[in-house]
């Protein structure tokens, strides 16, 4: 045990005990201290003179004494030099707003480098009432303060990693119901704020159509520990419209019930609508592959069997004699004639499609486009009485090449008179709205329907006519199918005998 030492720290005078030496003669205080893994530190604040106990200096790998009692020495060559400012910031704390004096730094130790200590201390006043020394404690937190600046780390990678991937976390617990979002979730969601939500109000933010998966999900994860991962669409908080990945992983008890659910929310939007797109793509290059071997058999076949009677005609015309007969084989000639530039005019309006795909598209007006193709039926439209509703108010403007625009309002106007109803008068709406990002027209008619069973698949073949009609020539939709997929878009139909078809075009 150290002898008395009669430093001269705060108002102590060189010759009179100092808290040095009261510490070291008190001998129960002195082993109970010691034998804790604390050490006693005090300094002068006018002279900067200190004392280190014993078992600071132990802490920091040094005898007692080997330190050299003053303060600025302490600063200088023990504290890290990047840890001095914050030091005199809490000092300065400490005697101005009396904040307590409780810091983390490092020291230089004699044979280990650079350790973490928790330091406390306090100012005390001298005889006269100014604030004259500090004494105070230090503690090794070295291997506490890594395992949580390690922590720290993890914690930061795991976020940025998490806002890379715009991934978040939730849980919610089984019995209440209730749903905690991590701060990624809540971005994701668009939320402003923290809050817990109950089970039907996280429900709601899914769009109808997948409220209903995820409900059956978190179910069974609830009733059969099942995990699930799905992909969903939600609203956000600010109405925008994504695509999200979630996983849930029932937490178990030793009874073997689910108490708890977590899992995560990915945004997976971006990724998500591509691939969408390349699947998209991928189909309608299969359809052009297909249609493109059927327009070849279409132009063998038809040019084939045009050539072929015409030549037979010929033959007949040359073997014939009497001028009646030549009369009536000429008019067939000409009839096959006729039909064959029919033929070749339909298959030239086919090839006209590709090679117009790369016009320059243009941001058209729907009702600039639908009024125009409604004049040019000006006649038909008043000969049947029919009427025609529009609703472009949700997607005015479409940016789109012209000339297929107004070919799809006039071939989708034509069919609706040509196929209507001999019962009733011609009923015909045409809209438009946004949905993912995408521009789509509905056309809708009140007209004869189509049975979608026996000709859904032929529907949009070319020469495929469904209807007794002298007037139809089967062209029509399958140009207005190629129009629309040969910019990206597709056509779908919903139809039913005697009451109706409408049309659903995503036209890009």
């Amino acid at each position: 045990m150290p002898d008395k030492i009669y430093t001269n720290i705060g108002d102590n005078q060189v010759g009179f005990d100092t808290l040095a030496d009261h510490y070291l003669i008190n001998k129960p205080l002195y082993k109970l201290i010691e034998s804790t893994n604390t050490g006693i530190w005090e300094r002068s604040i006018t002279t900067n003179d200190a004392w280190w106990s014993p078992k600071f200096c132990e802490l920091l790998g040094y005898n007692y004494g080997e330190i050299e009692t003053n303060y600025l020495f302490f600063l200088n060559k023990i504290v890290h030099p990047n840890d001095v400012e914050m030091i005199y910031t809490a000092f300065q704390s400490h005697l101005k707003n009396q904040t307590p004096y409780k810091i983390e730094y490092r020291l230089l130790t004699k044979n280990q480098g650079y350790r973490w200590f928790e330091v406390s201390g306090k100012a005390w006043p001298d005889h006269t009432g100014q604030l004259a020394r500090m004494i105070g404690a230090i503690v090794d937190i070295d291997a506490k303060k890594h395992i949580e600046i390690n922590l720290r780390r993890s914690e930061f990678l795991l976020r940025e990693n998490n806002k890379i991937a715009h991934i978040g976390g939730w849980e919610m617990d089984v019995e209440t119901r209730e749903i905690f979002f991590s701060k990624e979730v809540n971005e994701i969601f668009e939320l402003d704020s923290d809050r817990i939500f109950d089970l039907p109000t996280a429900i709601n933010f899914f769009e109808p159509g997948y409220r209903e998966l995820i409900v059956e999900a978190i179910d069974n994860a609830i009733e059969h520990c099942k995990a699930y991962d799905l992909e969903l669409i939600l609203k956000t908080a600010k109405d925008n419209i994504i695509w999200v990945r979630t996983k849930g992983v029932p937490v178990v008890d030793e009874h073997g019930h689910c108490v708890t659910l977590r899992g995560i929310f990915q945004n997976i939007n971006d990724t998500k609508i591509k691939e969408l797109d390349l699947h998209n793509s991928l189909n309608l290059l299969s359809d052009q592959n297909k249609r493109l071997q059927n327009f070849a058999h279409i132009v063998s076949h038809n040019l084939r069997s045009h050539t072929g009677n015409l030549q037979f005609m010929v033959n007949l015309f040359e073997e014939v004699t009497a001028p009646a007969d030549q009369k009536e084989v000429f008019n067939n000639i000409r009839s096959i004639s006729e039909s064959l530039a029919n033929t070749i005019d339909h298959l030239n309006q086919i090839v006209k499609i590709q090679t117009e795909i790369n016009n320059e598209k243009k941001e058209l007006y729907f009702k600039d486009f639908f009024n125009n193709s409604l004049n040019a039926i000006e006649n038909n439209i008043a000969e049947t009485g029919a009427t025609v509703n529009v609703d472009f108010s949700a997607c005015p403007v479409v940016n789109y090449v012209p000339a297929y625009l107004e070919s799809i309002f006039l071939n989708l106007l034509t069919n609706a008179l040509k196929y209507r109803h001999p019962d009733r008068k011609p009923q015909i709406s045409c809209k438009t709205y946004l949905e993912l990002g995408h521009t789509y027209l509905t056309f809708a008619d009140n007209g004869l329907g189509i049975d979608l069973k026996k000709h859904g698949d032929k529907l949009f073949g070319m020469y495929k006519t469904f209807h007794k009609n002298a007037n139809a020539k089967g062209i029509g939709l399958f140009i207005t199918r190629n129009q629309v997929e040969s910019l990206g878009g597709t056509i779908k139909v919903e139809s039913t005998v005697n009451v109706g078809t409408t049309f659903i075009i995503k036209l890009i």
